[in-house]
């Protein structure tokens, strides 16, 4: 039965998923000043969500429109050319695979936790469990695009000590390019695995490896 609360439940950043300790590449684009206020903030989330929010959206919604979720984590490993964020987001993808099991556990978490034990990337296993949850594929869609902008916001309000009010007014904002990106997502995983976006972001990619080699970061990622 499809439940929308449900829906509230995981896209919540308390949800145990690991989430928190990663800025989405805000912190090495602190460091760079390329966020130094709310409107770069602003385009950086727009940024995000239009490329690797796009891309982990339709992955996410495919896994919860039921296509084969191995095909979906190779699907995953080739639309992410940085071993960084491949390493990131198995790591997420494991660490969310423990928090669903235990809230919603399913024949279909339960063989994908078998096949990948070192983890699936993090979006197939947010669409598996969405899909366990009783919720639809532009759910699933929902809750990764979310995603893409509220963890680069909230690292920056820890960051640069951005008034928090700021921050949200930023997601705010962009709820309607949000809702567009979902249903972007949800209807390409409609037409199956050749057709999922593959929008990619070079420059998060780059950071992305400069920054796993810090010595010292508040952020995972």
């Amino acid at each position: 039965m499809t439940t929308r609360a449900a829906l509230l439940v995981l896209a919540d950043g308390r949800f145990p998923a690991g989430g928190h300790a990663h800025s989405g590449g805000a912190e090495p684009a602190v460091k760079a000043g390329r966020i130094r206020n709310a409107q770069d903030l602003a385009d950086f989330c727009l940024g995000r969500l239009h490329t690797t929010g796009l891309t982990s959206a339709a992955l996410a919604a495919a896994a919860a429109h039921g296509l084969d979720p191995l095909a979906l984590d190779q699907a995953a490993d080739v639309r992410t050319p940085s071993p960084a964020l491949r390493a990131v987001g198995r790591k997420l993808g494991r660490q969310l695979m423990r928090a669903a099991r235990s809230t919603w556990p399913s024949p279909e978490l339960a063989a994908l936790a078998a096949a990948r034990p070192r983890g699936a990337h993090q979006p197939v296993v947010l669409g598996l469990t969405a899909r366990a949850a009783g919720l639809e594929p532009e759910d699933a869609a929902h809750c990764v695009a979310y995603e893409a902008v509220s963890g680069p916001a909230t690292a920056v309000v820890r960051l640069l000590s951005l008034d928090p009010f700021e921050a949200a007014a930023v997601l705010a904002r962009l709820a309607p390019a949000l809702d567009r990106v979902a249903e972007e997502a949800a209807a390409a995983a409609r037409d199956g695995i050749d057709a999922l976006p593959a929008a990619s972001a070079p420059l998060l990619d780059i950071t992305a490896e400069a920054h796993a080699a810090w010595p010292v970061r508040l952020f995972a990622s």
